[in-house]
Order: C-alpha cells, then sequence, then structure tokens
C-alpha cells in the first residue's frame, strides 16, 4: 500500500515539477541527446569490434580443423 501511495506521490510531483521547469528540462534533454548518441555509438563500434574478431576467430578455429581432418586422410 505504501509503495503505490509513494508512486502516486512521485508522479504528481514529478508532473508538477515539469511544470514548473520545463525550460530546464527541455534544455537537460537537449544536453543529453548528443551524449546518448555518443554512448550508444561507442557501445556498437566496440560490439562491432568484438564481433568481427569472433568471426575471425571461428574462421580460423575451422580452418585448423579442416587441415587436420585432411592430415588424417
Amino acid at each position: 500500500m505504501w509503495i503505490i501511495l509513494g508512486g502516486i506521490t512521485s508522479i504528481i510531483l514529478g508532473v508538477l515539477g515539469l511544470i514548473k521547469w520545463w525550460l530546464l528540462f527541455l534544455k537537460a534533454l537537449a544536453a543529453l541527446v548528443p551524449f546518448t548518441l555518443l554512448i550508444g555509438g561507442i557501445f556498437a563500434v566496440i560490439i562491432g569490434i568484438s564481433s568481427v574478431k569472433e568471426r575471425a576467430e571461428e574462421k580460423r578455429e575451422e580452418a585448423v580443423k579442416q587441415s587436420t581432418e585432411s592430415d588424417k586422410s
């Protein structure tokens, strides 16, 4: 019950805060968007590099496996 009351209170205070400080909210949002894009881009590059390295390692392992199979025959 207390959680619901706390949530309702937070919603009311949040709406009142947005109304009172709308311009500051927009400035903060404008500052947050480029930062979010920057961090997202960094993560995308890191994940992409990791994926390329993983694919190259799989190809190497497959080549080694094929060479050992051809040596056995």
